[in-house]
């Protein structure tokens, strides 16, 4: 079993940055690939972004590349999601999942899931 904690997550202005963190517990931190989902109102929750299991791959939804980068700290078991210049769009639940395999986690059928931060992006 692995437990997923999420935290950071808040109000900013459009334009503004926050880091997203989820400290894992349980079984080897380095034996699962990781990554966020987000679910805005109304919608299906969408993959954002994935690492795997040593950092050295990562995968980014069209609409964060170039603003979201994804990394991970084996040692302290913990993963992030550095957002920057953040738009409206970005407001939603964000998740953070695990899986010992990439393409379950980015097919949003990950063994783990974590309960959510919410990040609110006003205009």
């Amino acid at each position: 079993q692995v437990q997923l904690v999420e935290s950071g997550g808040g109000l900013v202005q459009a334009g503004g940055s926050l880091r997203l963190s989820c400290a894992a517990s349980g079984r080897a931190f380095s034996g699962y690939a990781m990554g966020w989902f987000r679910q805005a109102p109304g919608k299906e929750r969408e993959f954002v972004a994935g690492i795997s299991r040593l950092g050295g791959s990562t995968y980014y939804a069209d609409s964060v590349k170039g603003r979201f980068t994804i990394s991970r700290d084996n040692a302290k078991n913990t993963m992030y999601l550095q957002m920057n210049s953040l738009e409206s769009e970005d407001t939603a639940v964000y998740y953070c999942n695990a899986d010992e395999w990439m393409s379950d986690l980015r097919a949003g059928v990950p063994d783990y899931w974590g309960q959510g931060t919410q990040v609110t992006v006003s205009s």
